[in-house]
């Protein structure tokens, strides 16, 4: 069996032509999209993240301005400072990148972004949202994974879809989403995780698997069926001595095997990321369309 590799860039580069539409129309009227992200610490890894977010809305012709706070801030503080950004009509959307320092509480303080600000998704609010089957903003990820769905033609009706991971980022919105009655959904979805018993049993009967549970090749070939559809939300950083960096990133899913048996996969890096970035561009975009009517 050929598999078929499924690359997030050429999904995403489609999504941006049809983005470019929309910017323009809304500099007519004098709005730039704008989004405000804000870091709390000195982690690299985030800042590198917000950094590539930074340049794909600066090549669309959007705006982002990037806030670091020291990893002291209080609870408060920040607290106050994301109201600040709420009530600036400069931005239009908000993003808190995680994981914050371990003396803020993360579930507490996204509360008090504004839910026509939450581009991220995780809003209490915006999360019932698509519990109600009535999505206002859907998280990054979970939104470009249907994307890619979408635009290789993989049907999710009526098909038994396993989601491995069940954070409020990924996994429980896109297991909620996939079993409603979506032109994306209607399958029968199976929510798994780091302490489900026989992961392959449920593993090896799925049509469509997503695994979002930041465990490295965790998913084998002999886990999955013949013919099934594998998109993989993990990104992992695990030592390798034989590259410039001393390691490599690597999804949940072991790639390499599942190459020959799978219809498709998405590759690691070059799949789900790129998607991440794009789908919070076309938020943050609806965002102020939104706010401007």
């Amino acid at each position: 069996m050929e598999t078929i590799i499924l690359k997030g860039k050429p999904v995403s580069l489609k999504i941006k032509d049809d983005l470019s539409l929309k910017i323009s129309d809304l500099k007519k009227n004098n709005i730039i999209p704008s989004l405000a992200a804000i870091i709390v610490g000195d982690d690299a890894a985030s800042k590198l993240y917000v950094s590539s977010k930074a340049k794909a809305f600066s090549k669309l012709g959007c705006h982002s301005e990037v806030f670091e706070l020291p990893s002291d801030t209080s609870e408060h503080s920040l607290k106050e400072f994301i109201e600040d950004l709420n009530n600036n009509d400069k931005f239009h959307g908000i993003l808190l990148q995680l994981p914050l320092p371990k003396h803020l509480n993360e579930k507490d303080i996204l509360k008090n972004i504004l839910p026509s600000k939450d581009v991220d998704g995780l809003h209490p609010e915006n999360q019932g949202y698509i519990m109600q089957g009535d999505p206002r903003f859907i998280p990054c990820t979970p939104l470009g994974c249907l994307k890619i769905l979408d635009y290789y033609n993989i049907e999710t009706k009526g098909k038994d879809i396993v989601v491995i991971g069940r954070s409020n980022l990924v996994g429980k919105p896109i297991a909620s989403l996939m079993s409603q009655n979506f032109s994306f959904g209607n399958g029968t979805v199976t929510l798994c995780h780091t302490k489900t018993k026989n992961l392959h049993f449920y593993t090896k009967n799925a049509d469509i698997i997503i695994a979002a549970v930041g465990v490295p090749n965790l998913i084998k070939s002999d886990m999955v069926k013949e013919g099934s559809h594998i998109i993989d939300v993990g990104i992992n950083r695990i030592n390798d001595p034989t590259t410039q960096k001393g390691y490599k990133v690597v999804g949940d899913v072991d790639y390499e095997s599942m190459l020959g048996k799978v219809a498709s996969v998405t590759p690691v890096p070059g799949g789900v990321g790129i998607m991440t970035v794009t789908m919070l561009l076309s938020n943050t975009v609806d965002a102020a369309y939104n706010q401007s009517l």
